[in-house]
């Protein structure tokens, strides 16, 4: 009785989340911006915002691996909190906090042509990670072409468009970014208006990181098999192209929690709190 008093009451706190999520995410915005110019980029925030953004609070922790990794060094304090917030979160923080993430949720709501993407493509932000990421920083270091901050279309959109704007309104020389990243920015631009979250799905190394938690972290998507009646109406919820009855889990999925609102309430947020209160 306990136990299913506590699912009821986590999937009742769930439903009222899911209503507020763009508002949740727009208060998680207010503190990865920097209005106050507290500047504080001796530390990572678990998001992925660039640094050089004249509104970031903090540092990008992408960008401080790799930079690290330029000078032979492990980033302990980068690594551990990407450590620590998986382990709890998981791409919840995907779902709920990463404001690069919140602007490809804006401008999925446009009434636009909407196309999905093939399973394969999620593997390619491993490949990022592992190239761009720790790869080319190690070995060729910062100004190699590929260095993840050169090609970064956050770096572009956050910190290059800015900076551009500043230097036109002051009357000055405009520094262009390489060809390669006004490029990549030109397309993902385009890409967020007809495909949903395409840099999180496609290319997002920090994404890759935390989808490695999916399957151990605090807290977790749990699937009851005697709740489901097979209606699948959580295929149609979902808007990134997972089974959620088979995989609830994904490496995929960016836990927005969609998918439980299906009306059978198969589907559900748990955590191992839970999880050792049933086993008491």
């Amino acid at each position: 009785m306990v136990a299913m008093v506590d699912k009821n009451k986590t999937g009742g706190f769930t439903s009222i989340l899911i209503d507020w999520r763009m508002w949740i995410q727009a208060a998680f915005l207010m503190v990865w911006l920097d209005p106050a110019g507290l500047r504080l980029h001796t530390m990572c925030s678990p998001v992925f915002h660039c640094y050089a953004c004249p509104l970031a609070t903090f540092a990008c922790p992408i960008g401080v691996i790799a930079q690290f990794g330029a000078l032979h060094v492990f980033p302990f304090v980068a690594v551990g909190l990407l450590i620590a917030v998986g382990a709890l979160f998981g791409t919840l923080i995907c779902g709920w906090a990463c404001p690069f993430g919140f602007l490809q949720d804006l401008a999925a709501k446009v009434p636009t042509p909407k196309f999905d993407l093939p399973k394969f493509t999620g593997y390619f932000r491993y490949v990022m990670l592992i190239g761009t990421v720790l790869a080319v920083p190690y070995f060729f270091g910062e100004e190699h072409p590929l260095f993840v901050c050169r090609i970064c279309p956050a770096g572009a959109l956050e910190a290059a468009v800015p900076t551009m704007a500043g230097q036109v309104i002051a009357g000055e020389d405009i520094v262009w970014p390489s060809i390669l990243k006004l490029t990549i920015l030109i397309l993902f631009l385009i890409a967020i208006f007809f495909i949903r979250r395409p840099w999180c799905r496609l290319l997002c190394p920090l994404g890759a990181i935390f989808s490695l938690f999916n399957r151990v972290s605090a807290f977790f998507l749990r699937f009851n098999a005697d709740e489901c009646t097979h209606c699948e109406q959580c295929h149609k919820l979902c808007e990134y192209g997972i089974e959620p009855e088979k995989t609830p889990n994904d490496l995929r999925c960016i836990r927005c929690l969609e998918c439980t609102k299906c009306s059978p309430d198969a589907l559900n947020l748990s955590s191992i709190f839970s999880r050792a209160q049933e086993q008491e």
